[in-house]
């Protein structure tokens, strides 16, 4: 990961994460210890029954909590998942556009423990928490 990666990721048709390219995930904020991400639903995203893959929102909640703990971490330093236990509330669809706010709860000394929480408009689609290894 490059050192200045979070500024980086941020900007149009950014190159660092190729996941964000390949998903068309866009990033509405990351600040310490808070991220915010967007993402259309697109055909590539559906799975057989029609509706946007579970573990397709699995990724934006967890990518969504790994952001928002490397907004407050110090220079240097990064984090890899420990846990992720995701909660599926109803399904998204084709052109429905979904938004993931994660927050960090606690930061210990190596560990910390993030949520994170999707909806479409106002209804919730999923919810998850995690916790992250700091290196």
């Amino acid at each position: 990961m490059p050192e200045n990666y979070l500024a980086e990721v941020r900007k149009p048709g950014q190159q660092v994460n190729p996941l964000f390219a390949f998903l068309g995930v866009e990033i509405l904020e990351i600040v310490p210890d808070r991220a915010a991400l967007r993402l259309p639903v697109v055909p590539g995203l559906i799975q057989g029954g029609g509706k946007l893959a579970g573990g397709i929102l699995a990724t934006l909640l967890d990518e969504a909590m790994a952001h928002a703990a490397l907004g407050g971490n110090a220079p240097g330093r990064f984090t890899t998942t420990v846990d992720l236990n995701v909660s599926y509330f109803r399904p998204a669809g084709l052109g429905d556009v979904l938004e993931c706010e994660a927050k960090v709860v606690k930061r210990g000394g190596r560990v910390l423990f993030t949520e994170a929480l999707v909806t479409r408009g106002e209804k919730e689609i999923a919810r998850a928490t995690a916790s992250f290894l700091v290196v």
